[in-house]
């Protein structure tokens, strides 16, 4: 629900039902957009339970490599799919994405060996490339800094959800060409299908994208003037804030030592979070030999803690106007719960408050992370930013899922990818109170000159 706090501008009212209408208009479509993009990139490790068997040469170090793979594509086209939401349209941009992004993710259950698979994940990176941030810096044009939290918190709840109701189709589907009671369909089996029947929304969505985003305050049908003009304001205002002093181009931005430092914070907890999301099920399943029927209804829990920590985070941090914490706190709470997961292996329910602990930490700290560079930062320069940071911090899904899939290769376990991993998001959390250690000192600087 839109807060509704107090606003003593002289178009208070008509601020408050544009807030209202922003949310209830704008977020829900986001909303399923990127559940589906969610899912058609992490639905490899549900389909990874059957593809390591049908597929010769295929094993987790293959898995893993791919899944990474699709990160280096990501980064290739992340800046300037920002820019273009920016600067052209966000809407005609995200319906490009989610097309190809469906073209792409379908394509996948037509690969035979890993060099195939290898490259169809590099061009399901490049098709999606731009989404994520575009989305964040497409909520700057529409919210205020009061709601801006709370609107990432219900935007990134996306991701624990499908990740929630995804298993339950994606284990059925997987039973396709299993036996003879559920036998091959189009002459494809289990695996093939989930990627396939989950490309189809991608490719619908596109073009509901097209004809129901509105990329502007000025360009909604369903504001009246007063409350465009209301809307208008208050964000300009905030961009004048925001922007006092120096005004960085993109170039600029890209080179702001801030900018650096949120980068390598999220590539340090993308580093551990991607990895866990991605074998989570695998190691549930050889560590306790479960039943898929089991299984699947394990693997919901952790992402049902991590929504409603998602959506508790990011109200919080609205409410009290404070983003450090709020960020640091969940960050931590995972990589100690992730840290702790190899002691409890033999027991399946403290593995899985394990997992349920990680998984709501690595969600929760998003919505006050996200708000970050909009606190020093506007227009194309924080675009640029928020597209640098997302593209170098994913190299840390790169890393983290290449790591784990190849560490259990060699080893035959999990457990030393598992401490790395957290002892990356130990160092993503030192960074961000760098970070306004940063920030302070760059304050008492401008205090000392004014």
């Amino acid at each position: 629900m839109p807060p509704s706090l107090p606003d003593h501008t002289p178009h208070s009212a008509a601020l408050d039902r544009a807030r209202s209408k922003a949310y209830w208009r704008l977020l829900p479509l986001l909303f399923v957009s990127y559940m589906i993009a969610y899912v058609d990139r992490q639905n490899v490790a549900v389909a990874k339970l059957t593809m390591t068997k049908d597929l010769a040469g295929f094993d987790n170090a293959v898995i893993g490599i791919g899944a990474g793979i699709f990160y280096i594509g990501y980064v290739l086209l992340e800046i300037p799919g920002t820019l273009m939401v920016e600067r052209w349209s966000a809407r005609k941009w995200i319906c490009r994405i989610m097309i190809t992004w469906g073209m792409m993710a379908g394509l996948t259950a037509a690969v035979t060996t890993p060099w195939q698979f290898y490259t169809v994940r590099f061009l399901l990176g490049l098709a999606e490339a731009g989404f994520f941030p575009g989305v964040i810096v497409y909520l700057t044009h529409w919210f205020p800094s009061r709601d801006r939290a709370r609107a990432l918190a219900i935007f990134l709840v996306a991701a624990p959800l499908a990740q929630i109701l995804s298993p339950f189709v994606s284990f059925e589907l997987l039973k396709i060409g299993a036996d003879t009671a559920h036998p091959a369909l189009l002459g494809m089996v289990g695996w093939q299908w989930v990627y396939v029947f989950w490309a189809l929304p991608a490719l619908l969505l596109g073009g509901f994208v097209f004809y129901k985003l509105v990329d502007k305050p000025a360009h909604a049908a369903w504001l009246t003037d007063e409350e465009k003009l209301a809307l208008q304001n208050e964000l300009e205002r905030e961009r004048g804030l925001t922007s006092r002093g120096k005004r960085l181009t993109v170039l600029e931005a890209l080179q702001h030592p801030q900018v650096l430092l949120l980068a390598l914070a999220y590539f340090c907890m993308t580093t551990g979070s991607i990895g866990m999301e991605l074998f989570m099920t695998s190691i549930l399943k050889d560590w306790y030999q479960l039943k898929d029927d089991t299984l699947k209804w394990l693997i919901t829990l952790p992402p049902a803690a991590a929504l409603v920590g998602q959506l508790v985070a990011g109200w919080s941090s609205d409410r009290h106007k404070e983003r450090r914490w709020h960020a640091i706190v969940p960050i931590i709470l995972g990589s100690v719960s992730l840290g702790l997961l190899p002691q409890t292996q033999g027991n399946l329910v403290l593995t899985v408050v394990c997992f349920m602990a990680a998984f709501t930490g690595f969600k929760s700290y998003m919505p006050a992370f996200w708000a970050l560079p909009n606190l020093f930062l506007t227009a194309a320069a924080a675009a640029g930013s928020i597209g640098l940071i997302n593209s170098l911090g994913n190299l840390g899904g790169f890393c983290g899922s290449t790591l784990l899939g190849t560490v259990e290769k060699m080893t035959g376990s999990y457990v030393g990818g598992l401490y790395y991993m957290c002892c990356s998001a130990l160092v993503s959390a030192s960074i961000i109170f760098s970070f306004f250690a940063m920030r302070k000192k760059a304050a008492d600087s401008d205090d000392v000159k004014t």
